[in-house]
């Protein structure tokens, strides 16, 4: 099935705009053991899945929690949410991999606490893929509805949150999946740097996955860039998101010594709380407003979030990547110079430049593209690189 109108990603405007965060309760538990590999399978627990409240949407879901990989290679435990439509369809069905963009660092703000209320702020585009007879997988991110603080920003974290939430949905006996199943990577924002991640990680890190394609859109592929772009601006909160991301990620960075209380205080409600809080809160901030010195001024800090920059792998699955002209978060410079990269290391990327609107709206207007582009993946077609 192909969609020529936005009238259907125009509807997504209402979950995008939800901010009512209820949080779900917790699977059981159950012990992974020291031998589990990434994307087995913790526990699972049936879920719902809702892009508003008590919408219906044909679908069975599953809250699961599964074994990945840290920034710096340790195992971890994240969860997420699988969603399989109940269409009776006997066959072989693809399988997205969906990376949510930014919704905050506190537990409750995790997508799998709130699909099952309808108050999941990229819930209606993850709808226009299950209504296309595709399963889909929504990780959480590590330390987002699980213990410790969310890696915010930490991309080879959230790449292996991706592709290991791939793999445990194949593994899920439930959802009718298998070894064969074709794979698309979806993310725009954040999900456009962790989906960026799994694309670059893939060939290495989950070479078993048949991924036919990643779409990316509105990548924040180089943060020391996005954050000189934003500092003191409307998304300066995001800026000390990321530092909290990052501190969580590799706690030698110490970020609590660089900042004055102020600044103490702002990390510390960040943690706590949701992306409409955190970005009111720290808006229009400096750096030098809540710090002692600069920590993006320092060596150790400059490596960490140089291990989080996009372009130095080609994605081994072609790729479309697309961003806002106006984009008042993330340079529009930003996502061009990832493009030219992967181009140039001989990557399969088709572009588009999103002509009208900025950040929140080019996701929503540009996702029947996204979703044509990956039927066409999913049908074998070819593709159309315009390096």
């Amino acid at each position: 099935m192909r969609i020529r109108s936005t009238g259907t990603a125009l509807a997504a405007v209402a979950a995008l705009a939800a901010l009512v965060w209820i949080p779900a309760a917790p699977a059981a538990a159950a012990d992974g053991g020291d031998s589990a590999r990434p994307g087995d399978i913790v526990s699972s627990a049936p879920s719902a899945f809702h892009p508003l409240p008590g919408q219906p949407t044909g679908t069975r879901a599953w809250k699961v929690r599964y074994r990945s990989t840290t920034a710096d290679g340790a195992p971890n435990v994240v969860s997420g949410t699988v969603i399989v439509p109940q269409d009776g369809r006997t066959g072989p069905r693809p399988l997205i991999t969906y990376a949510v963009g930014t919704v905050g660092m506190g537990d409750s703000c995790a997508p799998s606490n709130n699909l099952p209320n309808g108050t999941a702020m990229e819930a209606n585009l993850i709808q226009q893929y299950t209504l296309r007879g595709w399963a889909v997988v929504v990780t959480d991110y590590e330390g987002l509805g699980t213990p410790g603080v969310h890696t915010y920003t930490v991309g080879p974290s959230a790449g292996h949150a991706v592709l290991d939430a791939a793999r445990a949905a194949i593994r899920l006996p439930e959802a009718g999946l298998g070894a064969d199943t074709p794979v698309g990577i979806i993310g725009y924002s954040q999900g456009g740097q962790a989906s960026g991640w799994a694309a670059e990680l893939q060939g290495s890190y989950a070479p078993e996955l048949k991924v036919k394609g990643t779409a990316t859109g509105g990548v924040p592929a180089d943060l020391m860039k996005v954050a000189a772009f934003n500092d003191g601006s409307y998304g300066s909160g995001l800026i000390f998101m990321a530092a909290a991301g990052q501190d969580a990620a590799f706690p030698e960075l110490r970020l609590d010594s660089y900042l004055n209380p102020a600044g103490r205080a702002l990390v510390a409600g960040m943690k706590e709380n949701c992306v409409a809080v955190d970005a009111i809160a720290g808006s229009f901030e400096r750096i030098s407003d809540l710090t002692t010195r600069d920590p993006l001024a320092q060596p150790d800090w400059r490596a960490r979030l140089d291990q989080s920059r996009l372009g130095r792998t080609a994605p081994a699955a072609p790729v479309y990547q697309y961003h806002a002209l106006g984009d008042e978060l993330i340079p529009y410079a930003v996502g061009r110079q990832l493009r030219s990269e992967w181009c140039a290391r001989g990557a399969d990327v088709q572009w588009d430049t999103v002509w009208v609107g900025e950040h929140v709206s080019g996701v929503i207007t540009h996702s029947p593209e996204v979703g044509n582009w990956m039927a066409d993946r999913f049908a074998g077609r070819a593709t159309h690189p315009n390096c």
